[in-house]
């Protein structure tokens, strides 16, 4: 049985069932303002000039790691020098606090007395070597291209430079996480400044909160077959330290999460790794097609998380006819949605649960047999809840986008399907970007958790509708949530009696005419001092 969970502020829900988790101090960097992390953005972002986003992103992501982990290091070899047993060349005294060996040579003082040599790009590339080569875990993870970019070396030492400025290794800094918000900002910011590649290695954070706030893995398998820089995983063990001190799952959240994931991309599977590597996490989080070469034939999860790509044509489908995963359909060949949602359903467990996202036409298509494909699926009983979201949350596409979560565990509602519109939330963050804010996601998890436990649900015209598989049935097993929502009521009125509205409107029409003959006076009065007659004297 799930823990008591907080409830949708607002109609959808009457009752507050839990306190809303307290999460630690965030010190300077603050994510509700980003100001610390905007103003490394800001001094590192300076450097780049003509160098493409899309090979910055590791020149700069690769040496914050390097320092992280050699401050880290530092750090620990200082205290166990400092004591009077310890050993700082024992490798066993960093390993057991989750630390990474660094040689000597590799060392961040090293790099940073070397900026201003011409061979730092040299000098950076061996540092790299060693440490992959001390550490497997980190094997063809890190950026080794220093030496062959096609920059001025003096930017290069600037850049290092300014890195060495940012405190991100030391034990108060890893307490708030300052590298790991620092880094997921600039992900952002890549992502932004790459427009639709940015899309292929980041998720918006305020959609992958959603989604992991829904599906809450308090422990068990997470996997993501698509998992980008590791976003999903991230946030699930994010979402664990949130209500690690029991608040909101009666002292259940049990941290033992086990991540699998898979990434085609290579340069995006090795920020990944490096995402993971930063915060302690470990996993195994494969480079490979998850269609073609699926790393993780046996695996059935227990929570599945993804934002796979939208509507991709080329992906295998013609060589994959008789693959066994497609349970409720074969997929088309030139659209690879229906082949992720039944990927996933493949590797689900027993009692497993599945929230991605999908581009709006998966809810609705009945091209190449995809109809058919998501009849089946909602008729197997698995389809729990569908959101629409609102536009311009993604870097990569201007698609209208959607939620699907799908369920093993439906024992009470096998026979409904809660339907919410969230097309209205959110806010601009910038001109083309827009956000969900806590607010937002309290709103939306809330309302889905009260419905899943019947505890202060109810309909909202407009927002949200519990759904019989029978009205869907009626409606082709459309999935769209604007067709069942319907629309909020409107206002009728403001309450005012028509009578003394009139007065009042009345008033306000002498006294804005008032106004206006005085401003007239003023005006004829100015344009006589200028030596100018007005009209009426003219005549």
């Amino acid at each position: 049985m799930k823990g008591q969970r907080s409830t949708a502020k607002g109609a959808a829900v009457q009752k507050n069932t839990r306190k809303k988790a307290s999460a630690a101090d965030p010190g300077p960097a603050d994510r509700g303002s980003y100001v610390f992390e905007s103003e490394q953005w800001r001094m590192a972002n300076s450097l780049r000039n003509n160098m493409d986003a899309a090979e910055y992103k590791h020149v700069v992501l690769g040496l914050i790691f390097l320092k992280y982990v050699s401050d880290s290091f530092m750090e620990q070899y200082e205290g166990i020098a400092s004591s009077e047993w310890g050993d700082p060349e024992d490798r066993d005294e960093y390993a057991s606090d989750n630390v990474f060996w660094v040689p000597e040579g590799a060392r961040w003082p090293n790099i940073m007395s070397n900026a201003r040599q011409p061979s730092i790009g040299k000098i950076i590339d061996d540092a790299m070597i060693r440490v992959e080569k001390e550490n497997p875990t980190l094997k063809d993870v890190l950026p080794k291209t220093y030496g062959s970019l096609r920059v001025d070396r003096s930017v290069l030492g600037q850049l290092v430079d300014t890195i060495s400025n940012i405190p991100i290794g030391d034990k108060e800094s890893r307490s708030k996480d300052v590298l790991g918000r620092i880094y997921e900002y600039f992900l952002s910011q890549f992502a932004s400044s790459e427009g639709k590649k940015g899309g292929e290695f980041y998720t918006p954070h305020s959609v992958v909160r959603l989604l992991v706030d829904m599906l809450e893995p308090y422990g068990g398998r997470v996997y993501d077959p698509c998992c980008g820089s590791a976003g999903m995983f991230v946030q699930s063990k994010e979402f664990i330290r949130r209500h690690a001190t029991g608040n909101g799952n009666g002292g259940r959240a049990r941290g033992t999460i086990r991540i699998f994931g898979q990434e085609s991309n290579h340069t995006t599977w090795r920020l990944a790794k490096m995402n993971l590597a930063i915060r302690g996490i470990e996993g195994k989080v494969e480079h490979g097609d998850s269609f073609r070469k699926d790393l993780h034939p046996d695996l059935e999860a227990d929570f599945i998380l993804a934002n796979p790509p939208f509507n991709v044509k080329s992906w295998g489908g013609e060589h994959l006819r008789e693959d066994r995963r497609w349970r409720y359909g074969i997929p088309p060949a030139g659209n690879a949605n229906f082949a992720w949602v039944q990927h996933m359903i493949h590797h689900l467990s027993p009692k497993g649960v599945a929230g991605f996202v999908l581009a709006n036409g998966s809810m609705s298509s009945t091209s190449s047999g995809e109809g058919e494909i998501r009849r089946n699926i909602v008729e197997a009983g698995l389809v729990d809840c569908m959101v629409a979201l609102p536009g311009q949350l993604f870097y990569s596409t201007q698609i209208p986008a959607c939620l699907w979560f799908l369920s093993r565990r439906r024992e009470r509602r096998e026979k409904k399907v809660l339907f919410i519109d969230a097309r209205s939330m959110g806010r601009m963050e910038d001109r083309i970007h827009r956000v969900l804010d806590e607010e937002d996601v309290r709103k939306i998890a809330g309302t889905y958790h009260a419905w899943q436990d019947k505890k202060g649900y109810r309909d909202v015209p407009g927002f949200c509708k519990s759904v019989e598989i029978k009205e869907v049935r009626e409606h082709g097993h459309v999935l769209t949530p604007g067709r069942y929502v319907g629309s909020a009521p409107q206002e009728e009125g403001d309450g005012e009696p028509f009578e003394q509205k009139m007065r009042r409107l009345a008033a306000e029409w002498d006294r804005q005419q008032s106004e206006a003959r005085k401003l007239d006076r003023i005006i004829t009065k100015n344009i006589r001092n200028l030596g100018f007659a007005a009209v009426e004297d003219a005549a």
